[in-house]
Formats: structure tokens, sequence, C-alpha cells
């Protein structure tokens, strides 16, 4: 099965999967070291703009990241090659980051100013924002979504939970609307909502500006 699926998706797995193992062996350091902190954080490394994109905080997380990495991204790198497909990924990763990492700045500047004021529980919160690790491919596996529906729009998806099929299009405008909302309503705490629209927001106009350009087809 290994030797089917694309170069490109199955070596983003299986690196995936060695770095959960290896957090699974030592979490504080792996966490400590290569999640993604905010720049302020005294724990900001810059290669965490990247490493961030390979950890996972629980086997879940992973097992559906990767599950939509086989299915999905599998498609994508064979409809617009490898090196576009790397690209894509890392782009869309990035850009989660940046999205992400944007809202948090806004949180920050809010709790600083709140500290100004000499609030506590704005201080308690900044400390907490500048301790708190973000990890996960789910903002390049949103992009990944977003390129493959742009691509397939009427093919259709299954959900796992619950096992609802529907077209791909239907699929990300419903998933955005759900991660918009959570996202400003702070619901479902410890979900970086923004970073997933990040990588569809960050996605959806790479494959524009490919499609515009007459790039996107090698």
């Amino acid at each position: 099965m290994m030797n089917n699926i694309p170069s490109a998706t199955k070596n983003i797995i299986l690196i995936n999967i060695i770095v959960f193992l290896a957090t699974l062996v030592n979490e504080q350091l792996m966490v400590g070291t290569f999640a993604l902190f905010y720049p302020a954080s005294r724990f900001f490394r810059p290669w965490q703009i990247i490493t961030h994109m390979f950890m996972h905080g629980g086997f879940m997380h992973i097992f559906f990241n990767m599950y939509s990495l086989l299915l999905v991204g599998s498609i994508l790198e064979r409809t617009i090659g490898t090196k576009k497909f790397l690209i894509y990924y890392f782009v869309t990763g990035i850009g989660a980051m940046l999205i992400h990492t944007g809202v948090e700045f806004l949180q920050a500047e809010h709790y600083l100013a709140a500290i100004a004021e000499g609030s506590a529980s704005a201080q308690v919160s900044y400390y907490n924002l500048l301790r708190t690790p973000t990890l996960g491919a789910s903002g390049a596996i949103y992009g990944i979504l977003i390129g493959y529906a742009m691509l397939y729009p009427d093919s259709i998806l299954t959900l796992i939970f619950p096992p609802i099929s529907m077209r791909a299009k239907w699929f990300v405008i419903i998933f955005t609307g759900i991660e918009l909302l959570t996202g400003v309503l702070g619901t479902a705490d410890g979900v970086a909502h923004f970073a997933h629209l990040g990588g569809m927001l960050s996605g959806w106009l790479l494959m524009l500006y490919w499609r515009r350009s007459g790039r996107l087809w090698n």
C-alpha cells in the first residue's frame, strides 16, 4: 500500500509518525523545542515556524490529520505534481501559522493594555498565552481540503464521525463556517480555529493564483 502513495504525501506522513513517537518518549522536550510559541515568549525558536507542522497532541489528532492527508493529499499531489504539492503544503501551513500568530498578537495587545490599567486577570491570560504551544498539521490539512474542493468540487467526501457524505464544495463551505463561528465565539477551547482558516485562505489564494497565471498544470 505504501508504494501506491505519492512520494511527498508518504514522506510527510512518515515524518509526522516518527515525530509523534518521539513525542511519546519525551513530550516535554519535543513540545518545548519543536511546537510553536508566540514570538514574544522565551520558549520561541525560529525553526518552530516549520517544525510545529509535524507535531501532534494525541493519537486522534494525528490520526484524523494523516487520514485526511492520505485520502485527499494523495489525489491533490497526483493532480498538480509533487513539486507543486510540497510548495502548496508548506505555504498553507505557514499561512495558517501567520494568521494564528496575528490573532495572538491582537490578544496580547489587549492583555497588555489591560495590564497597564492594573488588571490581574489580564496578566494571567498574557502569561498563559506566552506559555501555550501550538502544534499540528491541521492548517496545512485544511489548505489541502480547500485545494481539493477547488479542483474536484462535485466529488463526494464522507466523514468518519458522523458517517455523512456530501460534495467537496459543501464540505469545505460548512467547515469554514464552523471554524469561523467557533473561532469568533471562542468555543472548543484549545483548538486553533484561526490557524485552520489561515490554511484555507492561503490555499485558496495560491490555487487561485496558479489558475489565473496558467501555472496550475504542468
